[in-house]
C-alpha cells in the first residue's frame, strides 16, 4: 500500500498527520493506521513553515518512493552466500537450558584456562546445532551455526579448543547439569535405570580410549563404551565413557557411587538393569550401600532344581490385555540365596541375601523365539548338507555337535539336546530383586521400563548421529559424547516434563529439524513450519508464538529467554 497526508478539521483548525494504508486479511479490505502526527497548520506557519501542506506532502512522496525502492530491491534481489533461512527448531531446548541457568558454572570451571572465548557459547551452539542438523564439527561451524539465530563469537579452532575442554571436564559438567535439573525439575532417585552401549570407530590403530572389544554391531573396529544412568522419570542423570575393552559391570557400580556422592543423594536407589550387568559383586555392593536391585537372569543358566520350578505350571497367574487376550503369565517365590565374589586382594566375599524371584512366560515372545530356533535349525541343516566347516555355521553352530563325549571329532550332526532345551525355555524370563515387598506385576512393569534407556541410546545413535565422530583426540571425542548427552537430556525434559510424555521422541526431533524461518526484510520472518497438533500444543505449553506465520526479531529473541 502507501503513505498519505491526512487533513482533519478540528474546531475550524486544520490538523495534519501522515497515515499508512495497508491490506487487512481479516476484513479483506484496506485499513489505515497513524504513522506520524504533525500538528495544526496555523501553528506550523508560526514555526516558519510557509506552506505546511506542500512541505509535508513532499515528505510523504519520499516515504512512498523509499517504499517502492525497497519493494523493487526485494523483488529483484540476487542470491548471495548468506542464506535467508534460519533454523529455529532448537528454541524449546534453548529455553530449557536457560531455565537450568548453568552458564555461570561453566565460567567458574573454565576461568583458570584464560580462554579468549566463552566456553558456554561454544557448548550451547554445538547442542543447538546437534538437534537441528547433526553433522561433523567442520560442517556444523560453516554450514549450521550461521543458520542459528544466536550468533557465534568464536573461530573454528576455538570451537575445537572448547570441545576439548568439555571432554576433559565432562564428568564435572554432567554433575552441573544433573544438579541444575534436580533444582528446576526435581529428579526421582528412588529408582534408577542403567545400561551400556558402545560406538565403533572405523580406524585400524587403537588408542588409550578406543579399544577392540565386543561391539554391539559385531564389528572388529576399536570401540568406546558408554554407560548411561536414568532416574525413575527416565531423565538422564549420569554418563560414563570408558575404553571399549573394559567390562561394563564395574561401570554401573562406579557411576551410581559417583553420582550419589557428587550430588549428595542419600535416598535408597533401586538399580534396574539387564542380565549383562547382573553379577554377585554388583548385587552385594548394592545391598552394602543400602540400595536395592532388579536384574533379569538367564533361565538357561539356572540350576536344575530352579529350572524345574520355572517350568512347573503351578503358581502362574495369567495377565490379559484390554481385549481379554492373554499377554503373559507370572509367578514368584521368596527365598534366601548365596552370592560370593573375590575382592582385589583375593578374599572371598559372601552374602546370604533374601530376594524375590519372579518368572514370566510371554506368549508372543515364546512364538518369536520358537520361530528363531526353527530358522537356526534349518540353517544348520543346510550347512550340514553342504559339508560346511564349523566356522561357517555361525550362530546356528549351537544346534550342532562336532565332537563326541570323549572330545573326538565326528561327522556334524544336530544337537537335539540343545534344541529341546531352548524350545522348552522359549518365552520364559526371570527377574531377581531385593524388593521382596514389591508385587510381581510392579516388578514386571518396572523392569520393562528399561526400554526407555535403550531409546535414549537409539536417539543418540540415530536422531543425533553420534557416530561417525570425525574426531581423533581423546578429549574431543569425550566432548562430542557430552554434547550428545546434553541434547538427549534437554529433549527428554521437553518430552517428559513439559509435554508430559504425550509425544514420542521422533515427533519432537522431527519438529526440531523442520522448524525454519526465512527473513523477508530487516525485522520480519516467514514461518515455514506446517501446522500440526504437536506444534499447537508446544506453542501453548511454552507460551511461544511458534504457530505465527509472521515472526519478528523481538518474538524470536523472546523464544530464547526463560
Amino acid at each position: 500500500m502507501a503513505y498519505f497526508l491526512k487533513k482533519t478539521k478540528r474546531n475550524d483548525r486544520l490538523y495534519l498527520s501522515i497515515y499508512e494504508s495497508f491490506y487487512s486479511p481479516e476484513t479483506k479490505n484496506t485499513r489505515h493506521k497513524s504513522f506520524r502526527k504533525i500538528g495544526f497548520v496555523d501553528a506550523l506557519i508560526e514555526q516558519g513553515i510557509d506552506d505546511p501542506i506542500s512541505h509535508f506532502q513532499k515528505e510523504v512522496n519520499e516515504l512512498n518512493s523509499k517504499r517502492e525502492t525497497e519493494k523493487c530491491r526485494i523483488n529483484f534481489q540476487q542470491i548471495s552466500d548468506i542464506s535467508p533461512e534460519l533454523c529455529l527448531g532448537y528454541v524449546p531446548i534453548a529455553k530449557i537450558l536457560n531455565m537450568l541457568d548453568v552458564k555461570e558454572h561453566f565460567g567458574y570451571l573454565s576461568s583458570s584456562r584464560k580462554f579468549e572465548f566463552d566456553v558456554y557459547d561454544v557448548f550451547s551452539a554445538l547442542v543447538y546445532a546437534r538437534v537441528v542438523a547433526p553433522l561433523s564439527k567442520h560442517q556444523t561451524f560453516h554450514d549450521i551455526l550461521p543458520k542459528l539465530y544466536v550468533q557465534k563469537n568464536f573461530s573454528y579452532d576455538q570451537l575445537l579448543e572448547g570441545l576439548e575442554f568439555m571432554g576433559e571436564e565432562y564428568e564435572k559438567l554432567v554433575e552441573i547439569l544433573t544438579v541444575a535439573t534436580d533444582d528446576n525439575f526435581i529428579l526421582d532417585s528412588r529408582r534408577s535405570y542403567f545400561d551400556c552401549t558402545n560406538y565403533y570407530f572405523e580406524i585400524d590403530k587403537e588408542s588409550t580410549l578406543q579399544k577392540r572389544g565386543p561391539s554391539k554391531e559385531n564389528r572388529r573396529d576399536p570401540i568406546v563404551g558408554m554407560g548411561l544412568l536414568l532416574d525413575a522419570q527416565m531423565l538422564p542423570v549420569g554418563m560414563k565413557i570408558f575404553p571399549g575393552n573394559e567390562s561394563e559391570k564395574p561401570v554401573m557400580r562406579d557411576l551410581i557411587h559417583d553420582l550419589k556422592s557428587r550430588n549428595n543423594i542419600k535416598g535408597r536407589t533401586i538399580q534396574i538393569a539387564d542380565k549383562g550387568l547382573n553379577c554377585a559383586k554388583n548385587i552385594i555392593e548394592a545391598i552394602d550401600n543400602g540400595d536395592g536391585y532388579l536384574f533379569s537372569k538367564s533361565v538357561k543358566t539356572l540350576p536344575e532344581k530352579e529350572r524345574q520350578w520355572v517350568l512347573l505350571d503351578d503358581g502362574f497367574e495369567t495377565v490379559f490385555d484390554q481385549n481379554g487376550e492373554p499377554v503373559y503369565k507370572i509367578k514368584e517365590c521368596i527365598d534366601t540365596f548365596t552370592y560370593s565374589y573375590k575382592d582385589d586382594y583375593g578374599n572371598v566375599i559372601t552374602r546370604n541375601i533374601k530376594e524375590k524371584r519372579t518368572v514370566t512366560y510371554n506368549f508372543s515372545l515364546a512364538k518369536k523365539k520358537l520361530m528363531e530356533i526353527n530358522r537356526m535349525i534349518e540353517k544348520a541343516k543346510a550347512h550340514r548338507a553342504c559339508q560346511a566347516k564349523k566356522e561357517e555355521y555361525g550362530e546356528s553352530s549351537k544346534y550342532m555337535q562336532f565332537l563326541d563325549d570323549q572330545g573326538k571329532s565326528i561327522k556334524p550332526q544336530l544337537n537335539q539336546k540343545a534344541i529341546d532345551k531352548d524350545k522348552e525355555l522359549a518365552g520364559y524370563n526371570m527377574l531377581v530383586t531385593s524388593e521382596i515387598n514389591m508385587s510381581s506385576k510392579d516388578i514386571y512393569n518396572a523392569y520393562h521400563q528399561l526400554w526407555q534407556i535403550e531409546e535414549s541410546f537409539r536417539i543418540m545413535k540415530s536422531e543425533l548421529d553420534t557416530r561417525p565422530v570425525y574426531l581423533q583426540k581423546e578429549n574431543r571425542i569425550k566432548g562430542h559424547f557430552f554434547i550428545c548427552y546434553t541434547a538427549v537430556l534437554l529433549s527428554r525434559i521437553l518430552q517428559f516434563k513439559i509435554l508430559k510424555n504425550k509425544y514420542s521422541a521422533s515427533t519432537i526431533y522431527d519438529f526440531m529439524r523442520k522448524f525454519r524461518v526465512v527473513r523477508i526484510n530487516s525485522t520480519r520472518f516467514i514461518n515455514l513450519l506446517t501446522s500440526k497438533e504437536f506444534v499447537t500444543d508446544l506453542s501453548k505449553k511454552l507460551n511461544q508464538p511458534i504457530t505465527n506465520y509472521y515472526l519478528t526479531d523481538k518474538q524470536i529473541k523472546m523464544m530464547h529467554t526463560r
